[in-house]
């Protein structure tokens, strides 16, 4: 007698892999950040920039011309972009770079975490709107003074309140399942393709690990040998702390893909270890000692940059 057995359709699934590029697609989760902003600036119409042309004997064409809508230095405003900018930086702080514009890497145990902030992060921005909504009048009389004949009612909402927001979600980087039964062709093309970004998600991550590590380094190395009028260049303590939060995070963010920048971090981590920013400024042979070994880092870190395009990984739609 024989058994027939029935094939089961196989299903793609990214498998356990000592590969830097699989840990990265079975560890972390693509996170997205978008801000919605009120824009305060707005351009002149074609007569306001005929008008102002006049005044420098040029054509209307040529000439590129704004107004400000509103004081962005007043403290009820700044108090908006701050909880913005904490926004960003929390994320960038607990992720990686992705090579899709809009979207970096966060590990998948971190995005409870990264929610409960984000959320944290919304309800400040909202009570800080709030609080600039009660000025806005008085924002709006002195734009309108300052302004003169540019200001327009028009130009301005009724209110602020709704038109600041910061949004986040989870975007799935992965080819969709059900290409696999419609198209297998083009379903084995998006998994190379994924498995393409994944590799570039790998370099881009070292590199910035890498560029961020000499920064610090090298700033460290030039307050500790640099002088101001003969004497030594004072430094904050938290030039000391800022790599200090480097190694934290490059511990839990690290995939393992550079043994070289591995054994760097791990060398820089050991000569400030237990290095006080107080007994730098008051120990001139352990500052002199830590600035050369500083030094020995970077010259290191110089050999391992390379020049890479610039990406803007935040998209502010409008």
């Amino acid at each position: 007698m024989s058994t027939v057995l029935q094939q089961q359709p196989q299903q793609s699934v990214v498998r356990p892999s000592t590969s830097p590029s699989q840990r990265l697609r079975t560890t972390m989760a693509a996170a997205r950040v978008s801000l919605s902003w009120f824009g305060v600036r707005k351009t002149l119409t074609a007569e306001q920039r005929a008008q102002a042309a006049d005044t420098f004997g040029a054509e209307g064409a040529f000439l590129s011309a704004g107004k400000k809508l509103l004081d962005t230095r007043h403290p009820a405003y700044k108090a908006v972009t701050e909880v913005r900018g904490q926004a960003v930086k929390y994320w960038k702080s607990l992720s990686l770079p992705y090579p899709e514009p809009g979207l970096r890497l966060i590990r998948q145990d971190a995005i409870e975490e990264f929610d409960s902030q984000m959320t944290e992060f919304c309800s400040k921005l909202n009570q800080a709107v709030t609080a600039l909504n009660r000025r806005y009048e008085a924002l709006k009389a002195a734009a309108q003074q300052r302004l003169g004949s540019l200001f327009n009612p028009a130009d301005y909402p009724v209110t602020l309140e709704g038109l600041f927001k910061i949004e986040w979600d989870f975007p799935s980087v992965e080819p969709p399942n059900y290409l696999r039964d419609l198209h297998p062709d083009l379903y084995e093309q998006e998994c190379e393709r994924v498995a393409a970004r994944f590799d570039e998600a790998v370099r881009l991550a070292e590199q910035a690990f890498i560029e961020e590590l000499h920064d610090l380094v090298s700033h460290l190395t030039e307050r500790l040998t640099g002088q101001t009028d003969g004497r030594p260049k004072v430094f904050r303590d938290s030039i000391v702390g800022n790599l200090t939060e480097f190694f934290q995070r490059f511990q839990q963010l690290n995939v393992r893909s550079n043994d070289d920048l591995d054994r760097l971090v791990e060398q820089c981590q050991g000569i400030v270890r237990g290095v006080e920013p107080q007994l730098l400024r008051d120990n001139q042979g352990l500052r002199q000692q830590v600035a050369t070994e500083l030094t020995q880092v970077e010259n290191v870190l110089d050999s391992l940059l390379v020049d890479r395009p610039r990406r803007n990984i935040l998209r502010r739609p409008k």
